[in-house]
């Protein structure tokens, strides 16, 4: 089996404010049909992660506990609302030597693109705010874990899974890696070409199943639907796929609908 590891990538930027317009759904009908809504199975959860100023946790025991209740009303509700955890942004210099901040970044947009950046200024604000049990953490199309580490598969549905995880055993799941310019927070100064970014880890493995690419313009958003197996702090696994990134009533983009197997 051939394993594909792709990291995340914003490509070249036109114009920033086409790519906010774009996250919040302005420029639908160019680039995205939403389709019926879809009846929502028993192993999908959705998750309105379009918004630029917060995190959405999820945790799978959570979920497995109220699956096994058979309280399905409990569960659906579970499956569909997420607490949101607001980015911290006030400056707080109380923790020493803290890398944890806003970090404001120029980008190169008009001619080499946000490959070409370069950092403008830090403040140092309070660490992100999590619950006490969490698994995986979604912003937009930025995914970390709670120090796990991914696989991605070449499988492109749930059912092509091997039975257990065990099939995956020695093979290279990639932890979260520190960044700076990747979670998006403050569009404030765009019009300056200037971006506020959380210094955080993200997982860029699993943040692959959705990446952004201008040209064209207004931005594309790239889907990937392969299977991800994610290896958990716990040491339990789950298998996860981006279903969907589209609020099928209004077609917001970043809406994201996810397949996932627990425990695999």
């Amino acid at each position: 089996m051939r394993i594909i590891a792709k990291p995340i990538r914003l490509t070249t930027i036109g114009i920033l404010t086409a790519l906010l317009s774009a996250c919040t759904g302005l420029f639908d009908s160019v680039y995205d049909s939403p389709d019926k809504a879809p009846k929502l199975s028993n192993n999908q959860l959705v998750i309105d992660a379009s918004d630029w100023h917060n995190w959405y946790y999820i945790d799978f025991d959570s979920l497995q506990m109220l699956a096994e209740t058979g309280d399905s009303t409990a569960l659906l509700y579970a499956r569909t609302h997420f607490t949101p955890y607001p980015i911290p942004t006030d400056r707080d210099e109380t923790i020493a030597s803290s890398q944890t901040g806003i970090y404001t970044y120029w980008f190169d947009v008009y001619k080499q693109g946000i490959v070409n950046n370069k950092k403008t200024d830090f403040v140092p604000t309070a660490r992100q705010p999590e619950p006490e049990h969490w698994d995986i953490a979604i912003h937009r199309n930025n995914v970390r874990t709670n120090g796990g580490a991914v696989l991605e598969t070449n499988y492109t549905s749930m059912s092509q899974l091997p039975t257990s995880s065990a099939q995956f055993a020695g093979l290279t799941f990639k932890p979260d890696e520190w960044t700076t310019n990747v979670v998006w927070e403050d569009q404030s100064q765009m019009a300056n070409l200037l971006i506020g970014c959380q210094g955080i880890n993200v997982n860029k493995t699993l943040s692959s199943w959705l990446k952004i690419e201008i040209p064209p313009m207004p931005p594309a958003f790239k889907h990937n639907n392969h299977v991800f197996v994610v290896k958990l702090k716990n040491g339990k696994f789950v298998a996860l796929q981006l279903q969907n990134y589209i609020n099928p009533t209004n077609g917001t983009k970043c809406v994201l609908t996810i397949n996932y197997k627990y425990p695999y």
